[in-house]
């Protein structure tokens, strides 16, 4: 029944193609992302509606949800405790050795908390663009295409699992333990960067997840090329940067940024050096890489959803 919501939402028309012919939209219009040539109140315009459309979607998806509200409070703890059990192999590695790297259970506490936080809303809000090849492949995205909601939020939005909040509260229950326990000199600067380290995280992360799902449009099922990059790559980022090569550190500095996600602010909060010898203010960069991150990633969803080619279905 929830499905059957969901695919209600937008404008009922049906979409005739034959097997392999391309899914257009009117000249001058970009499929499911409003008028073709936008000027800056348009694209404000059309920002405005997408973020309209994909709320619109969630409090759907939620409202089915807490139908069944014992389902739910289930659901949430259960994703928080099978989370939990990444931060339970680390305390039971610390019973044996008292650091790691140079880093006390209580730093590495924080590395986790604030990596898991910021993965865990991200994939509450932009999860399920991994989802995006399936609808591909069964056509199911010519639906999205007609209807006056940019693809992209209709993408995020679609089946929101709200169990996914027991992620981000068990990350900031592990977050906030290692910042009850840390001895910190803390000033307006480093009381500011933990919300900042939360919240740009989040962003790379979503951005991530945006730029696997646009290479799906050519791979055709490339989820797990996503996931090795969000998942993976907050399992790397749980633990210390000085117990990695330089060359990866270079690599998740300068290339896919995850350093901006917790290593670098976290490096800034604890008062410890880079191990690439980069300043103490590179971790207010955060927000500024995680707007950057967003450009190529919201060009090549842009690209990806103009190669798209019907079904027929």
């Amino acid at each position: 029944m929830a499905e059957a919501q969901a695919e209600a939402v937008g404008p009922a028309e049906a979409v005739e193609a034959a097997p392999g012919r391309e899914l257009t939209a009117p000249q001058g219009v970009t499929p499911g992302a409003g008028p073709g040539p936008l000027g800056g109140s348009a694209r404000v315009r059309q920002v405005r509606e997408g973020l309209r459309g994909y709320g619109l979607i969630v409090a759907m998806w939620i409202r089915s949800t807490m139908t069944y509200r014992a389902s739910f409070a289930l659901s949430a703890f259960g994703n928080a405790a099978i989370t939990l059990l990444d931060f339970v192999t680390i305390f039971i590695m610390f019973s044996h050795v008292d650091v790691l790297g140079g880093f006390t259970l209580p730093e590495i506490a924080l590395l986790y908390g604030s990596c898991s936080a910021s993965l865990g809303l991200a994939d509450l809000l932009m999860g399920n663009t991994d989802r995006i090849g399936a609808r591909i492949r069964d056509g199911s995205l010519d639906t999205m295409l007609v209807r006056p909601v940019p693809v992209l939020a209709q993408v995020a939005a679609d089946r929101f699992a709200l169990r996914r909040l027991g992620r981000v509260m068990q990350g900031l229950g592990v977050l906030g333990w290692a910042l009850w326990t840390l001895d910190v000199d803390w000033t307006a600067g480093k009381v500011l960067m933990v919300p900042v380290m939360i919240v740009s995280g989040a962003a790379i992360f979503a951005a991530v997840m945006v730029t696997g799902a646009a290479f799906q449009f050519i791979a055709g099922d490339a989820a797990e090329v996503q996931n090795s990059f969000t998942y993976g790559g907050c399992t790397m980022l749980q633990y210390p940067p000085t117990i990695f090569a330089k060359d990866l550190l270079r690599g998740v500095t300068f290339v896919v940024p995850l350093a901006f996600v917790n290593w670098l602010p976290a490096l800034y909060v604890l008062g410890r050096p880079d191990p690439l010898g980069l300043p103490g203010w590179v971790a207010y960069l955060s927000p500024l890489v995680a707007f950057l991150v967003f450009l190529p990633a919201s060009l090549a969803w842009r690209a990806g959803v103009r190669s798209y080619r019907s079904t027929g279905s």
